[in-house]
C-alpha cells in the first residue's frame, strides 16, 4: 500500500466490506481481516486510516470496542444515532458484533 497511490485490490475488499456494515453493527480491525481471509487488523487499520474517510469508519472498532483514538466523541454521537448497543463509551460487542454471515463472497 502506498499513501500516493489508489487503493490495493486488499484495500478495496477491506472497503467494501466496511461498505456493508449495517447501521448499529461494528466489526473489529480483526474481524475484517478474519473474514476476508488475509491481512491482520493492522493492515486493515492502515487501509482504513488511509483510505476509510469515504465509507462508514466508524463501525470499525478495536476488539474492545473502542474507536480510534481521537474519534471518541464523534463515533459516541454517530453511534447513538444509529442505535448501535453501548456498554458506557464503548460498543457492546457481545449484542453489536456484526460477522457478515448475510454476505456472499467480497472481491
Amino acid at each position: 500500500m502506498t499513501p500516493s497511490g489508489g487503493p490495493t485490490p486488499f484495500a478495496e475488499r477491506v472497503l467494501d466490506l466496511v461498505e456493508r456494515i449495517p447501521a448499529g453493527k461494528v466489526m473489529s480491525y480483526g474481524d475484517i481481516a478474519e473474514f476476508l481471509g488475509e491481512g491482520g487488523p493492522r493492515q486493515v487499520g492502515r487501509v482504513m486510516a488511509l483510505w476509510g474517510g469515504g465509507v462508514p469508519w466508524w463501525r470499525v472498532v478495536h476488539a474492545d470496542g473502542t474507536p480510534a483514538p481521537g474519534h471518541e466523541e464523534r463515533c459516541l454521537r454517530i453511534w447513538r444515532r444509529e442505535g448501535t448497543p453501548l456498554r458506557g463509551e464503548r460498543v457492546d460487542m457481545r449484542v453489536a458484533r456484526w460477522d457478515g454471515s448475510s454476505l456472499s463472497e467480497i472481491g
